[in-house]
């Protein structure tokens, strides 16, 4: 027993020297979203707690994002997140994407599928109020014209 925890211990310790590349792209105002639709403070606040940290390139990593296996599922998350909506390259979708990413964050707002529940659990600002999620399907819809 006692050569299975340590062998157990030994590849825990190796593994934390795998490397995650956690270094975020710098923003580009130009393709930024916040930026190219001057939104409002109280819109941007909500994106940044709820949104940001999987779907830009403004990722704050938690304490527990820097310990291995728990940081390559964090970063698997966000490389997925990004995959399907990046707020800092906005700018570069052509005008069909951001229509679908538009009409996309409305419903999963509005059907309780964004943020995820296992991302509200360790991040309770990202718990939005009724009155947010209202506000964030109004502010996405007013964008479906622009």
């Amino acid at each position: 027993m006692k050569k299975i925890i340590f062998w157990i211990a030994v590849v825990f310790v190796a593994i934390q020297f795998i490397p995650v590349d956690r270094q975020n792209k710098p923003i580009d105002s130009k393709n930024n979203f916040v930026d190219i639709y001057k939104t409002p403070q109280h819109i941007k606040v909500i994106l940044k707690n709820a949104c940001y940290d999987c779907h830009s390139n403004e990722t704050i990593y938690p304490n527990y994002a820097y310990v291995a296996p728990i940081s390559w599922t964090i970063k698997d998350h966000i490389n997925e997140g990004r995959e399907h909506l990046n707020f800092s390259e906005w700018g570069i979708y052509n005008k069909e994407l951001k229509e679908n990413a538009i009409e996309k964050t409305v419903s999963s707002v509005r059907d309780l599928q964004m943020p995820l529940p296992s991302y509200i659990g360790y991040h309770p600002s990202a718990n939005l109020t009724t009155k947010q999620r209202t506000d964030l399907e109004n502010y996405f819809s007013s964008l479906k014209s622009k």
